[in-house]
């Protein structure tokens, strides 16, 4: 070990888990920083999340990460790398060795750069040993690396203020994780790769020619979509959460080029929830950037969306979530 650090350990690991946006975030203004076009209300999960270890080796020539089992040599790992080089200018120059590992599929629109780079930059940070900023300062360097990993910092539910200087776009809580018991049922119809990146389609958005009148309505429907929380009025706030991700979807899919996520299955849960809907079942439908449906419903309706959504996709893997925590320190490391 170098002497500078004696025996330090120079390691440590974090657990974050990825968030479903209620207010989606779509599209960022020009230049770096992830900095979004228009504020946004996630909900962070309990049972999607990403276990990451970073340690420091002055030894170290270049860094060496592995993501869910494998070490890539491409743009993946290059992020990693920016990331880490942002922490670096404010503590050591020192490579690192990260091993990340996922409990849901990465890249396919289940947010897992959010809970990734949340993990990652506190990990990192804490690495050091020097002490953790405060909240709103570590969101604001999660979200350098992903934009939706500033409010994977923290936990239930989550607003993300849009603004155009960096150190004032930054998440905080909005409600605790026990104010509603909410449910994420999450069906993973795709685990493929998206092929238009988050990171890509975000670009494309900003010329798109609906985002100015876009941005005039989520003005309204952001408080509006509180105000029904404060309340717990579920069918307000599922009406609100359904209509702002197609309206997402909309955009996205008469983007140029197309950013089409959708998938058969896809659609035939968007036609389901009616249905259920019918049935008397409290469910709301979500999408993120990808194909998979995130049912959103109230506790005492969990156990029959999850089942019917069983029956619909046979064979796939469902995520079930509650509200989940903020980024945790775990003691056992992963390298």
């Amino acid at each position: 070990m170098n002497e500078a650090f004696g025996d330090a350990p120079l390691r440590a690991t974090a657990r974050a888990g990825a968030n479903i946006a209620f207010i989606k975030y779509w599209g960022t203004l020009a230049g770096e920083g992830n900095l979004p076009l228009n504020s946004s209300l996630s909900m962070t999960l309990s049972d999607a999340v990403t276990v990451t270890t970073v340690a420091f080796d002055p030894d170290l020539r270049v860094d060496e990460i592995y993501l869910d089992g494998e070490r890539p040599l491409d743009h993946r790992a290059e992020r990693v790398t920016r990331h880490l080089d942002r922490v670096r200018a404010e503590y050591y120059p020192l490579h690192a060795r990260v091993v990340s590992v996922n409990s849901f599929p990465a890249g396919t629109g289940m947010a897992s750069s959010a809970s990734g780079f949340a993990a990652l930059t506190v990990a990192a940070v804490a690495a050091f040993g020097e002490g953790l900023p405060d909240p709103r300062t570590l969101s604001v360097w999660a979200r350098r690396g992903s934009g939706s990993a500033c409010r994977s910092i923290h936990g239930g539910f989550v607003e993300w203020h849009a603004a155009e200087a960096d150190e004032d776009s930054y998440a905080e809580v909005a409600f605790e994780a026990d104010w509603w018991d909410l449910r994420d049922v999450a069906v993973i119809v795709s685990a493929d790769a998206k092929a238009i990146s988050s990171a890509r389609g975000h670009r494309i958005a900003q010329a798109h020619p609906f985002m100015p009148t876009r941005r005039e309505l989520l003005q309204r429907r952001l408080p509006a979509l509180k105000a029904a929380m404060l309340q717990r009025d579920f069918e307000t706030f599922g009406a609100l959460v359904e209509q702002e991700s197609l309206e997402m979807h909309a955009v996205m899919i008469s983007s140029t080029p197309s950013c089409l996520y959708l998938v058969p299955e896809t659609i035939s849960f968007l036609h389901a929830v009616r249905r259920w809907r019918e049935d008397g079942v409290q469910v709301a439908l979500t999408l993120d950037a990808g194909p998979n449906p995130h049912l959103i419903c109230p506790a005492e309706h969990a156990d029959e969306v999850q089942r019917r959504a069983e029956a619909l996709a046979p064979g796939r893997t469902v995520v079930h979530s509650r509200p989940g925590p903020g980024v945790t320190l775990l003691e056992e490391h992963l390298v």
